[in-house]
């Protein structure tokens, strides 16, 4: 019985892994890095957060107040704890009459100091659209044409020019500010006016964007692999390939020369 024509060829067989005692060895070590990595930037980019936000709030804090005063050790966090108390009591006090009247004229007095005045204004606009929970702003991600035709970067659509940038900008077409972060520190980069319909908008949040621009790519959205779904992958691969090992003729062994 001679195998039909159009019966696949069979697969290659898989490549035998290192197993050797170096391999091994490799790949332990890289499986630990890439299990202790990640934790361990973590915990140090949270420390280091948490002692700077010490050190910034306990020069204010009396001493009475001070858990070193009676422990023998500092307690980390205590600053932190003390700094968000501290804005929730300061938020609460702004809520009412009086506190709205003195942020009122403490306003008025830094208005009429002109240095201060556009530094303390732009930065009120920016902490009121990024926490007041309202605004749009960087919460859509873009792909815009750049740096040049055939190129394609990821934006953060921000919101509109106002009446007088807009007035200025050439053309009749609505355009949009939008933000291009660098690769890999997204804190910086590139600000922009474009016309909206140069914008294609993607089905990404602003925290996969992010993460897309730290790694350079080499991190995909979405493109993280279900190990059980590898796994049965590989199984059925494997079952295929001894399948078609099995059906296959037997191979005529060479004659053994006398």
């Amino acid at each position: 019985m001679t195998p039909r024509d159009d019966a696949p060829a069979p697969l290659d067989p898989a490549p035998e892994p290192h197993t050797g005692l170096m391999g091994r060895f490799r790949n332990y070590f890289l499986t630990g890095l890439v299990v202790t990595g990640p934790i361990a930037i973590t915990l140090y980019l949270v420390w280091w957060f948490v002692t700077w936000v010490d050190g910034v709030v306990r020069p204010f804090v009396p001493q009475a107040y001070r858990p070193e005063t009676y422990l023998p050790y500092g307690v980390p966090g205590w600053g932190l704890i003390v700094a968000f108390f501290s804005l929730t009591l300061v938020g609460f006090l702004a809520a009412n009459l009086i506190g709205r009247t003195l942020v009122d004229v403490g306003e008025t007095f830094l208005g009429r100091i002109p240095a201060v005045r556009a530094i303390y204004r732009g930065l009120k606009q920016v902490f009121e659209t990024l926490f007041s929970g309202k605004g749009s702003s960087f919460r859509k991600v873009g792909l815009v044409e750049f740096p040049s035709p055939g190129m394609w970067s990821i934006v953060l659509i921000s919101q509109s020019p106002n009446e007088e940038v807009a007035r200025s900008l050439p053309g009749q077409e609505e355009h949009v500010s939008v933000f291009l972060p660098c690769s890999p520190n997204p804190t910086t980069g590139f600000f922009f006016y474009v016309p909206r319909s140069k914008i294609i908008e993607v089905d990404l949040t602003a925290e996969d964007a992010a993460t897309l621009i730290m790694s350079a790519g080499v991190v995909q959205p979405g493109s993280a692999p279900d190990p059980k779904k590898a796994a049965a992958l590989a199984g059925m691969a494997n079952a295929a390939r001894i399948a078609n090992a099995s059906a296959l003729p037997p191979q005529p062994q060479p004659a053994k020369v006398e």
